[in-house]
């Protein structure tokens, strides 16, 4: 097996990979080289990039990683990756996988000390191939992600599952509402002035990322992927969720909503909307509600599944040592 190449540019990489990594050819988003390409320079410009690459006959796996400082790599992701992975081309089988990620796991031990990646919603292959290269691996639950699998239902069948206190509370302001629901696949500058001013007025933090995300729903929109609903009273927004729909799944990124309204729940029945236009019109098959354990996505999914991040020390690095004790009673006690 050759030895694993390395780029410092997501240009060169683009240079190797041409469209090989692009929507044609990878399903998931998190795992598209636009997606790092959107990503590295909107939001972690400044921390350089180390992508490895190891090849194997007609098959491939690229890690996109971070080099925050010497000897120590993180996973190339933030608040907005709803997962990291190791990208593999080719089709690789899971034995070619494991010699893939080895081999590159072998080559990193020369000069790393330690290596973080989260989030991972199977972190047992690269645990696994890691340790077997030498590394010292400690797996923790960090968080979970919410789905929903529609199982092929429709969406009256779906809001019917719904707890009654949801159902009620969307019946009770719906009868109330004064607010216009819409739903966009196309981003215009209006439409985004509404996004933006709807973060504005939201109960939440000032949004850091608003450039990466732009960027992100008009290259969505470019594809016919992008679905942007808001909630609107007099014309003003009022409420807005940010979604992604292609290859039977839907992604909800981003909801804010203006805290004036707070009783009228527009944010709510915006939801309603949304999940009904991704049931009945889009034909989703799973719906995916990001990172967070937040309350309010219970009530709406069927299904919690754990994130875990995986911390890996080389055991010849002495400087190592003290950080892999401290994460292994942090893990026991965490």
């Amino acid at each position: 097996m050759l030895v694993p190449r390395e780029y410092r540019t997501l240009s060169e990489v683009r240079s190797v990979l041409g469209s090989r990594m692009d929507r044609a050819h990878v399903r998931s988003l998190f795992d598209r080289l636009d997606w790092f390409e959107t990503l590295h320079p909107h939001c972690l410009a400044d921390t350089p990039l180390r992508v490895l690459h190891q090849t194997e006959d007609a098959c491939e796996a690229w890690l996109f990683l971070l080099a925050p400082v010497p000897h120590r790599l993180t996973a190339l992701a933030n608040w907005y990756s709803f997962a990291w992975s190791p990208v593999f081309l080719g089709a690789p089988d899971a034995q070619q996988q494991a010699r893939l990620l080895e081999n590159i796991a072998r080559h990193l031990l020369r000069e790393q000390a330690q290596i973080d990646l989260y989030p991972l919603a199977q972190p047992e292959p690269l645990v696994s191939a890691f340790r077997r290269a030498g590394w010292f691996a400690v797996q923790r639950r960090m968080g979970r992600r919410y789905l929903l699998h529609v199982d092929g239902r429709d969406f009256a069948s779906y809001w019917a599952q719904r707890p009654g206190r949801l159902r009620n509370q969307v019946r009770r302001k719906a009868r109330q509402s004064r607010y216009d629901l819409s739903i966009s696949d196309r981003l215009t500058d209006a439409l985004w002035q509404d996004y933006v001013d709807v973060q504005a007025h939201s109960w939440k933090a000032p949004e850091p990322g608003l450039p990466f995300l732009r960027a992100m729903a008009q290259r969505e929109s470019d594809a016919g992927t992008l679905r942007l609903g808001f909630a609107r009273l007099d014309g003003r927004a009022v409420a807005t969720q940010l979604w992604t729909v292609e290859h039977g799944m839907a992604l909800i990124h981003k909801l804010a909503h203006d805290s004036a309204h707070d009783e009228g729940s527009p944010g709510t029945l915006l939801s309603h909307a949304m999940f009904a236009h991704a049931i009945d019109q889009d034909r989703v098959e799973t719906i995916d509600y990001g990172t967070g354990d937040n309350d309010y996505k219970r009530e709406w999914m069927d299904e919690r599944i754990p994130l875990h991040q995986i911390d890996l020390f080389n055991p010849r690095r002495a400087s190592s040592w003290f950080p892999a004790a401290r994460t292994c009673i942090s893990a026991l006690v965490g």
